[in-house]
């Protein structure tokens, strides 16, 4: 083997990059032996000590001190949106298509969802769909091509 070839086997730090470990309390002659290099007494000094990241001492913390806006409503519905045109390029005719369809399809995802068509694109062939919430012009647009919408009670 050659002298400048490098392994696992002879891998090692360059020379003054590693420094060795401080060892604190371990005597007067260590120069870190006594209080430890935590100072005399205090806070930060005791066991468990110190204070959280966020802690501003003793000052009005930051998200306090910000003005708050608006609020959270917690009836509120969200629904994932799927357009008129992506039934088009997804389904053939005659499908029925429903939140199962949706998901096989790639067009929304997750758990527990409610679905909303909107009109955007067109169709031209007739299409039985099965969502939570349509618009005017979604429904429309698939009545106009022979289709149906039936709304899913949530």
């Amino acid at each position: 083997m050659s002298e400048g070839l490098i392994t696992l086997a002879n891998l090692k730090p360059f020379a003054g990059s590693k420094h060795r470990e401080k060892r604190v309390g371990r005597g007067p002659g260590s120069g870190h032996g006594k209080t430890s290099c935590r100072g005399q007494k205090g806070q930060r000094a005791r066991s468990g000590g110190g204070v959280p990241a966020w802690f501003e001492g003793g000052q009005m913390p930051l998200i306090r001190r910000l003005p708050k806006r608006g609020f959270k409503n917690p009836f509120r519905v969200e629904y994932k949106v799927v357009n008129v045109g992506d039934l088009a390029r997804k389904f053939s005719e005659g499908a029925t298509v429903d939140v199962e369809a949706l998901k096989a399809a790639g067009l929304v995802k997750g758990r527990e969802v409610r679905v909303k068509l909107l009109g955007d694109g067109e169709i031209n062939f007739a299409i039985t769909v099965k969502v939570h919430a349509v618009s005017k012009s979604a429904r429309e647009k698939i009545e106009k091509a022979g289709g149906r919408v039936e709304l899913i009670e949530a």
